[in-house]
């Protein structure tokens, strides 16, 4: 890739982007983790249009292509990511209202930051996100993830989505082709081959000391249950009937250390940096957690979070 790098970004010149580009950027300095080596190429994408030219570009020149929201649900390897790391920086969002119908229409863009459209739209009365409080990270990465807590997720909201698709175009997709299921949804695992662009989220009315109190309790809740070091949330899902931290602790596995990463003492789903920490320490907790709950319990802890860029 080191070698396609001034070729391809001289084809960019030539078509206009113009977006600073970096090299052999550490994606330690974006991910939640605080972990992760180096990008080929790191460029920042402000508008849909821009960011739609940079993966076609990149396409038509066979370069892998990353597109990174807020770097809170991923793992990125200690060798880092190879080809171009393209951030979704496209936050625009519009409420669209009418007088006569008691829901309302939010279309936001994919680099906007889910809690924070959850508090604007609290703030004026609409509810339908505020169980995304407490939760980091951008609206595409929700939707690719179907994140959600506290007994609600983006599939009870979500109506339609836009996307780039493998081809280049842009389409627009009703929820149910999405194939929206526990953290996961068709975006999920396929490589970027679809991007997603925008959302949008049918809201309702709530009065608002309702959804400030509601909001409060969760944040307080996350505060008492949830650590503060750096970390990427749940690494696992849940097993169907139980819970993975549960699993975990009831192992013994809770507080176990691996350089500088440690499975929290606080809640044991949770794989925090204690400082230094790099990927491969990561991954052997999680396959440490993995293997022992196995042997213990039978059960098989499927990730939550995505391990991103070049391992093994």
């Amino acid at each position: 890739m080191a070698n396609l790098a001034p070729a391809f970004l001289q084809e960019a010149l030539k078509e206009g982007l113009d977006d600073p580009v970096l090299l052999k950027e550490p994606m330690a300095h974006h991910t939640s983790f605080r972990i992760g080596g180096p990008a080929d190429l790191f460029v920042r994408a402000g508008t849909i249009e821009r960011l739609c030219q940079w993966v076609r570009l990149a396409r038509q020149h066979g370069v892998p292509t990353f597109i990174l929201g807020h770097g809170t649900n991923i793992l990125v390897s200690d060798r880092g990511i190879r080809g171009l790391v393209i951030q979704n920086d496209c936050q625009a969002y519009e409420l669209r209202e009418e007088a006569t119908n008691p829901e309302a229409i939010l279309h936001a863009e994919g680099g906007a930051s889910l809690p924070g459209l959850a508090f604007l739209m609290a703030e004026m009365g609409w509810a339908g996100l505020e169980w995304a409080i407490g939760i980091p990270g951008s609206v595409g990465s929700a939707v690719v993830n179907n994140a959600g807590a506290h007994g609600g997720c983006v599939a009870d909201v979500l109506r339609r989505v836009t996307i780039l698709t493998e081809e280049g175009e842009i389409a627009e997709l009703p929820a149910h082709q999405l194939a929206l299921g526990y953290r996961t949804s068709r975006f999920k695992g396929q490589g970027g081959r679809e991007v997603v662009l925008a959302a949008e989220f049918a809201l309702h009315r709530e009065p608002v000391e309702d959804l400030a109190a509601r909001m409060a309790e969760y944040t307080e809740f996350r505060r008492r249950t949830q650590p503060a070091e750096p970390s990427v949330g749940s690494i696992f899902k849940n097993p169907p009937g139980d819970f993975a931290g549960r699993l975990i602790e009831q192992a013994g596995l809770k507080g176990r250390r691996i350089g500088g990463a440690e499975i929290s003492p606080v809640h044991a789903n949770f794989i925090v940096n204690r400082g230094g920490a790099r990927a491969a320490d990561v991954l052997a907790l999680i396959e440490l957690a993995r293997r022992t709950v196995r042997e213990r319990f039978g059960v098989e802890l499927e990730l939550e979070i995505e391990l991103v860029g070049e391992w093994g």
